[in-house]
């Protein structure tokens, strides 16, 4: 694995409160009684810009939740094409396979420079028998990685290029202030199915459009309604 060398630190009631994306993640439920029962350290993480954090069949002995940044998860076909599976944001689960597999499943690779937390299987598998809140979580992420994975087939893959390149932009939106930081342009053209040269332009025409409006090099205010329209789901909005 490619990653900064990992702060370990015990998990505590006060530092998750107080974690930026606690409401969304894997451990949001527990009670200071769950938290008695971990008894392995969950490891502060951060890998850089294109970093690997694991590999399809690298040995799956934890998962991670994501604080910050954008994580890629591929899917390599036995021609070598690459699919994207899914971008996890900011408080998804990533590496559920662990549970019930020894490797993983997918290549996890940082598309922004990014802050997780790994979680040894052994403390899931603890707090999993223990403990009905994180139950009831497993079964959450489980259905929403499933439904994030169709989600993706069918927004990125189908329709014109300006519409997927639409939808991508309103997928990465931060709801707090209509912004959005965008991968490189062979990034997003390996994505969405389509070109470099055509991911280039069209985001070029939705800045000219105002659709974009840069904030620096790769982070723009949104209008949202106008890609919305764009990506024809301006019916969703009304």
């Amino acid at each position: 694995m490619n990653y900064s060398a990992p702060q370990s630190t015990m998990p505590d009631m006060l530092r998750c409160r107080r974690c930026g994306v606690r409401q969304l993640a894997l451990f949001n439920d527990l009670t200071d009684d769950d938290f008695k029962l971990v008894h392995l350290p969950i490891e502060d993480m951060a890998i850089a810009k294109r970093a690997i954090l694991y590999n399809a069949g690298d040995n799956a002995n934890a998962l991670f939740t994501l604080r910050s940044g954008l994580i890629k998860l591929t899917h390599y076909l036995a021609d070598g094409s690459q699919r994207v599976v899914r971008l996890v944001r900011p408080g998804g689960t990533i590496g559920l396979e662990a549970l019930v597999s020894d490797s993983f499943a997918h290549h996890a690779e940082a598309l922004q420079d990014s802050t997780l937390c790994r979680i040894p299987v052994a403390v899931v598998e603890k707090l999993d028998r223990e403990s009905p809140h994180l139950h009831k979580q497993l079964l959450t992420r489980w259905h929403q990685a499933v439904m994030e994975s169709d989600n993706w087939l069918t927004q990125m893959s189908t329709g014109s290029a300006r519409e997927r390149v639409a939808r991508l932009c309103l997928y990465l939106c931060d709801d707090a202030d209509d912004s959005c930081v965008l991968p490189g342009r062979e990034d997003i053209g390996a994505m969405l199915g389509i070109t470099t040269e055509t991911a280039s332009r069209i985001i070029a025409e939705f800045r000219r459009n105002g659709h974009l409006n840069p904030r620096c090099r790769s982070e723009f205010d949104l209008d949202v309604k106008a890609l919305q329209v764009v990506a024809g789901l301006d019916h969703e909005a009304a």
